[in-house]
Order: structure tokens, then sequence, then C-alpha cells
């Protein structure tokens, strides 16, 4: 009984043993895979970084990221083409000056040009960021993201969607300020930009591409750069430098710093494609800040000026003119009756440093400068062939008038959304009008929301009150909390026009 026991048991095993080697070497045996989960394993930091109190913690995106992205919006613009904007689309060569850094607007690939076949103009979109810095809904994004546009749509991270306002732009830094119709929003709140150390860790929150809530991680690279990017005559180049990846879409986003607090505002790439290699440009939020106090007080940004040309000292500069330094801020020239002239300074003295803050390049000074103030009284000090000097320089506006202009148009008028200028006497005689307020041109605002008013329209009465001035038409509807009602003139069309909306609509 025990022999045929062990029998049958040696016949098992030698029948398995001959068909796993049946199965290894006729090829249907299937590979044994082990896989192990486990559950609730932590995310392991591999960098560390010194807090303010010098402690190493660990490096971790995480907490950043989910404090930030609330507060980036997407910005969708569109604006319809006219012929002769259709004409110079296709005109090779049309120079712009964000082709070669930041392909949002323009001539970018990523516009679309879709051909109606109703015969009408077709229409150019644009896509970009914002960031919200206001609860009740004012948003600060690039002025090249929305210059143009006739209307602008804003979406939020939990994907509602808004049209959005113009209150302000600024083409010398190319920001502009815009607001929804929404309160109790997520903000990100600004950052001094001037602490801002290089070799920082940062994080650009953006849309690159149409990529809703991307975020990437780098360091600031260099401060205070200078790439020739805005072709405004009075433009402001001081960026921030970033190797954190930024791409066309990204145009108006957030870097922050880990604290998740604002440094700048993504602008520009250094790129021979027009795609990220390792290069951007944020404007620093001191500078953001500024621009955003003067849009909400005065309508524009109101800025100081020295009125002095100048360059950085270099190697090959202090050679030339027989330096004995090679940093700082050489003055070249000095504009006729210029702040800087008046104060003393002279051609070749090199700036040292303002308010007591050292500089060390033209763009610094030139940020310095720019935050102030027409009438602003700053310290400048200068190195004068080996002796140090200091002058107090009473800042001037661009019509070398030191102090504030009242030119400036009022946010209230920009939530118009136009640009608004008396009417010249010549054309008032033409009309046969006592005077009257002309539309010089339309942006995203009421008037074009909710009318269709035409840029050239003439307002003679607002709200039942005759307007000579845009500051009488800012009277004439300033409270007002219902409808409104303009009436005018076209200058190139017989009989009077009404147009009527609403300010909290």
């Amino acid at each position: 009984m025990k022999k045929t026991i062990w029998i049958a048991a040696l016949v098992a095993v030698v029948t398995s043993i001959s068909t796993a080697l049946l199965f290894e070497y006729s090829g249907m045996a299937r590979p044994v895979v082990k896989v192990e989960q486990v559950s609730g394993a932590p995310a392991q930091s591999v960098l560390y970084s010194k807090n303010e109190d010098g402690q190493m913690v660990p490096l971790d995106f995480t907490a950043t990221s989910e404090k930030v992205m609330d507060a980036v919006v997407f910005i969708k613009s569109t604006h319809q083409l006219s012929r002769n904007e259709m004409s110079r689309r296709n005109m090779p060569g049309l120079p712009d000056p964000f082709r070669e850094f930041f392909q949002d607007r323009g001539f970018s690939p990523f516009f679309q040009q879709p051909q109606t076949e109703d015969g009408k103009p077709p229409v150019e979109m644009g896509a970009g960021s914002g960031v919200i810095i206001n609860e009740k809904g004012y948003i600060i994004t690039n002025n090249h993201v929305i210059d143009g546009a006739d209307e602008i749509e804003v979406t939020l991270h939990d994907n509602r969607t808004f049209k959005a306002s113009v209150v302000g732009a600024d083409p010398a830094t190319d920001l502009a300020l815009l607001q929804i119709r929404a309160e109790g929003l997520p903000t990100l709140p600004l950052a001094n930009s001037d602490g801002a150390k290089v070799g920082q860790w940062v994080l650009a929150v953006g849309n690159p591409f149409n990529l809703n809530s991307t975020v990437t991680a780098g360091i600031i690279s260099a401060k205070a750069r200078n790439i020739n990017l805005l072709k405004d005559q009075y433009a402001v180049e001081s960026f921030l430098q970033t190797d954190a990846a930024i791409n066309p879409g990204n145009s108006g986003g957030a870097l922050v710093n880990l604290e998740g607090q604002l440094l700048g505002i993504n602008t520009a790439i250094a790129s021979p494609t027009g795609a990220y290699s390792g290069y951007g440009f944020a404007v620093p939020s001191n500078i953001v800040a500024k621009v955003v106090k003067d849009l909400l007080a005065y309508g524009s940004v109101q800025r100081g000026y020295i009125g002095a040309m100048i360059r950085d000292v270099n190697g090959p500069l202090a050679k030339e003119k027989g330096l004995d330094q090679t940093e700082g801020v050489y003055v070249d020239s000095l504009l006729q009756n210029s702040a800087a002239a008046k104060a003393g300074i002279e051609v070749g003295d090199i700036v040292t440093a303002i308010d007591g803050n050292e500089v060390k390049s033209a763009p610094q000074l030139q940020e310095a400068i720019a935050r102030h103030h027409p009438g602003d009284e700053v310290l400048v000090s200068v190195d004068r062939k080996g002796r140090n000097k200091e002058f107090t320089v009473t800042l001037q506006g661009r019509d070398g008038v030191e102090s504030l202009s009242e030119g400036h148009q009022s946010a209230l008028l920009n939530r118009l959304g136009g640009e608004f200028e008396p009417l010249d006497a010549d054309t008032a005689r033409k009309l046969d009008i006592d005077g009257g307020v002309l539309v010089k041109k339309l942006f995203p605002g009421k008037l074009r929301e909710q009318t269709d008013i035409r840029e050239g329209f003439i307002i003679t009465r607002a709200d039942g009150k005759n307007v000579r001035s845009p500051q009488e038409l800012e009277k004439a509807i300033s409270g007002k909390k219902g409808g409104i009602l303009l009436e005018g003139v076209y200058e190139d069309v017989p009989g009077v026009y009404y147009y009527a909306f609403g300010m909290e609509s």
C-alpha cells in the first residue's frame, strides 16, 4: 500500500516538472511579474532649502502650487480684422516687436484667422494669462495680450467665465489692468521684488499652449535685464530673468516665490524658435504695484523722468573715457532744462546710487526712477572724477513739468472703454454745435459691450447734461448706478444718435 502511494507521488512530481518544462520551451509560459503596491506612501523631497530662520527644510512645491493656481486666470481676446488689417497681415516682413520673443498676438501661429463664408472680416483670437490681485475682480496681465481686442473673456481656475473691461494700460511696461464683475475671488499678494535674489527658487504659473493651470519651477537667473523688447519711446525694462519654463500663453501669468507671493508678471522669452529655450523674463512686482496704483488713481501711469541719456559702465567704456571704475551708470548726455541738469548733474558723471540704494546698471537706475511721480524728489549719488557727490533731483513728467499731469483720463472713463478728448473748435463750428467730447478710441468696456457706438462719435449730452470736456463727462456720470443716455453726432453721418448703457450691468 505504501509502495503504491510513493509511486503515485513520484509520478505526480515528474508530471509537474515535465509540464513546466514543456511550457517554458514551447513559449507558452507567461512570465511572472511581481507588482508591489503600498498605500499612503509619502512623496520624498530630494532637495532642501533654508527658510528665513536659516533652518533646513524640504523643498516642496505642492503647497505653493495649490495656493497660487486659483488666482491665475486664462484670458482670451478677440478682434475682428478690418480689410486694411487683413492686407497688412499678408505683407511679409512686417515688424512685430513680440514676434521673436512671445507670439501671443500679431503673427503668432497660435492665432486663428478663419475665413468666413458670409463675407464678414475674420476674427483674430489670442490667448494669455492674468493674475487676480484684488478680490473685487482686478486682474493684471500684459498689454500685448489684450491690445486692440474688441472683446476680452476671462476664465477662472474653477472654469467660471466673465467678460472683462480694461481699467487702463501702460505700454511702457507692457502691463494692463482688467476688471471682471465678481467678488470674493482668490488673490495673490505682491512681494517686494527688490528682495528677490539670483538663485532663488520661483514658480511660473500660466496657460501655455492653452494648457490651463500649468506650473513650472526654476530659479531667478538674473535681475534688471534689458532685452530691448518694448518699442515704446519711454519703455521701462528691468526684467527678472528665470529659467522656469515659459511658453506662448504664459504672457501675463505669475512668477511667484515659494511663499506664493507675486514676484513678477511673465512677459517674454528669448528664443530662436518662439518656444522655450531656457530664458524667460518677468516684470518685477514693484513696477507692477506702481502701475496698478496709478491706473486706479489717475487712469494712466504718471512716471517721473530725470532727462538724461545713460549707459552702463563697463571695461571698454572705462578705457575709452579714462574711468577708474567699471560699474555704475554713465551720464552720456542731458536734455535741455531736464531735471538732472537743473539739479547740477553733468555729462560724464557716474550714477552710483538712488536714495541710498546702489545701482550698477542702466536698467536698475531706470526702474528706481520709474517708481516715482513727476514732482517727487530723489537723492542721486554720483562719482565725478573720483569724488562722490549727491544731488537732490526733482523729477519731471514727459512734458517737462514738475507736477502730475491734469490731462490724464480717470479710471471711471476707462471703465466706459474709450479714450476721450475735447472736440476742437473748428469741428464744432463745422457741425454747428457748441462743443462736445470726442470718442477717439474704443477698447473693451461698457460702451462696446452694451452699445453700437463707433469711434469718432461726439458726445454732446450725458445723462441730460451738456458736456464739453472729459472732466464734464466724468462729472455727469459719476456715482450713477442705473442707466445712462449719451446723445451726440458723427462728423461724417447726418442726424443725432443716442446710446444707452448701464454702469452696473
